[in-house]
């Protein structure tokens, strides 16, 4: 199959642009969907916009680890569970400190 350019790298680099922007758009998307059940559409864009470098980094790092290996994918996979399962038996607390995070979120997403 031929590529819109004669040139096979250039080709790649479309590709790989492609990719990454959809996959991008499925992740917001995905986010927007989850707090969307909670959240009214604005207060879910601010939240979202009001991440950190390092949160968003942090992310990125635990899904590339997860995505590179079986073994990876246990550890972050267990560690997600276990921490889940921390969460619900702190759930009224961590209800409480998890509201207090967003609303800081929305904050800073407001002040952009």
């Amino acid at each position: 199959m031929h590529g819109p350019s004669p040139s096979t790298a250039t080709n790649l680099a479309i590709a790989d642009i492609a990719l990454r922007g959809g996959t991008a758009l499925a992740r917001q998307a995905i986010e927007r969907a989850l707090l969307g059940r909670k959240y009214a559409p604005s207060k879910a864009a601010k939240i979202l916009k009001g991440r950190t470098m390092g949160e968003s980094m942090l992310h990125g790092a635990l899904a590339k680890v997860a995505m590179r290996s079986v073994p990876g994918a246990i550890v972050v996979g267990g560690a997600l569970v276990a921490k889940t399962l921390y969460d619900r038996t702190k759930a009224r607390e961590a209800r409480r400190d998890g509201e207090a995070k967003l609303a800081e979120m929305a904050r800073n997403g407001e002040e952009d």
